[in-house]
């Protein structure tokens, strides 16, 4: 029996056994091309058209034909927002935030290389946007605003933004709005036929999928222009034959998600509160980063002051714990998130923030392991730590940190 612990959700999910069992099919008897007209290609476009459906009834939107499915998360924010880019050549300017994902992030550093202006909103100490300097730029800049682009729920602290009422100040000022929700879908509900969110972004290896499919939600109407050009497929708006197991794959995980959601809300937040009660209670100088108030019922991110996060995680792992120091997408670097960097966390905690990201998977036992765990691991660091000593923190530790972000 495995006995680790597996609290690194938010980076990747195990794919749902049910999950498995309905995908094994299309990679033997059920190997047609969806897009061929005889009996084998038939039987599997009736099976994209239930996976279709599926992930529409997660969202809560209008048609299956707002669903378009692409290879990733990445490609699905790369498609929404180089698309309202294209439709609307004459408006040159983009607003979102400095705490996206780095598929947003870097799509938008590249353009404002390329001539385009982008609108950076920041966020408080808790990771919380500044909705009056939004509606600012709304007011000021939307003639040329293409589209506005926020995570509907950080991947790192988990906090939620109000993504539903910044998509009807935008539609009211005239403006596209797009929401990475990799995070989010699943694990809160979505009824998008009643907001105003014209693109919406989903990956499927966060909800129990494999990895290599992924979603764009296209509300009808919606101006649009294909990122991938060459075949017919996904009604001409994605090109290339599709990957129908993985796509077969991601529906049974929506479905299921649905039939989770309550669990994920009540059991799962459950153990996340309980593993940070039990965490801040035993060891000193650590915190929850982020909105706690506001966020998504399966992450914590707690900032450890005076030691790395790095080598807490090394040690977790060598107690069979998996979490993250933040985004698997940017884990290596000297530097902090920017997503902590962004609130301002201090320096001396912000190099030593653990994001552990629960699912419906972990048992409240896992979840009292990972609490006797910590605090020894926290101690034996904090001991060889040129920050900290007999007493606790040395007098004035960032004296020998660099120097401090802006």
């Amino acid at each position: 029996m495995n006995d680790d612990v597996y609290l690194d959700n938010n980076a990747t999910t195990m794919v749902d056994p049910a999950v498995v069992d309905e995908m094994l099919p299309y990679f033997t008897l059920q190997f047609g091309n969806p897009s061929s007209i005889h009996s084998f290609g038939n039987t599997v476009g009736r099976s994209l058209k239930k996976a279709r459906q599926q992930v529409q009834d997660l969202l809560g939107a209008e048609h299956d034909s707002e669903i378009i499915f692409t290879a990733c998360g990445t490609e699905a924010d790369s498609t929404a927002i180089m698309s309202a880019l294209k439709a609307q050549p004459d408006r040159k300017e983009i607003i979102t935030t400095v705490v996206e994902h780095p598929a947003v992030l870097s799509l938008c550093e590249y353009l404002e290389k390329d001539g385009y202006t982008v609108h950076w909103l920041k966020v408080d100490g808790k990771g919380r946007l500044d909705l009056d300097v939004y509606a600012r730029l709304l007011e000021e800049r939307a003639d040329h605003i293409a589209v506005v682009s926020v995570m509907w729920a950080n991947n790192e602290t988990g906090t939620i933004f109000p993504v539903e009422k910044m998509a009807t100040m935008a539609v009211d000022a005239g403006v596209m709005f797009h929401t990475d929700a990799v995070q989010a879908v699943g694990k809160i509900p979505m009824n998008l036929a009643d907001s105003d969110i014209d693109m919406l972004s989903l990956s499927g290896h966060k909800l129990h999928a494999p990895k290599g499919v992924g979603v764009l939600y296209l509300r009808r109407g919606t101006r649009f222009r294909p990122l991938l050009r060459g075949g017919h497929q996904e009604r001409g708006r994605r090109a290339g034959t599709e990957n129908v197991a993985s796509i077969i794959g991601l529906g049974k995980a929506c479905e299921l998600a649905s039939q989770k959601m309550e669990y994920e809300n009540v059991e799962v937040k459950a153990m996340r509160d309980r593993l940070q009660e039990g965490i801040l209670s035993a060891v000193t100088h650590c915190f929850p980063t982020g909105d706690v108030e506001n966020r998504l019922p399966n992450t914590c991110n707690i900032a450890f002051e005076y030691i790395e996060g790095e080598a807490i995680l090394m040690l977790l792992n060598k107690a069979g714990i998996a979490a993250s120091s933040g985004s698997a997408c940017t884990s290596g670097s000297l530097e902090p998130s920017h997503v902590m960097m962004a609130m301002g966390i201090p320096y001396t905690a912000a190099h030593g923030t653990i994001r552990f990201s629960l699912s419906c998977y972990n048992t409240m036992a896992e979840i009292e392991r990972v609490i006797e765990a910590v605090p020894p691991i926290v101690a034996q660091l904090r001991k060889l730590s040129p920050y900290w000593g007999e007493n606790g923190p040395i007098e004035d530790p960032a004296k020998l940190f660099a120097p401090t972000y802006a």
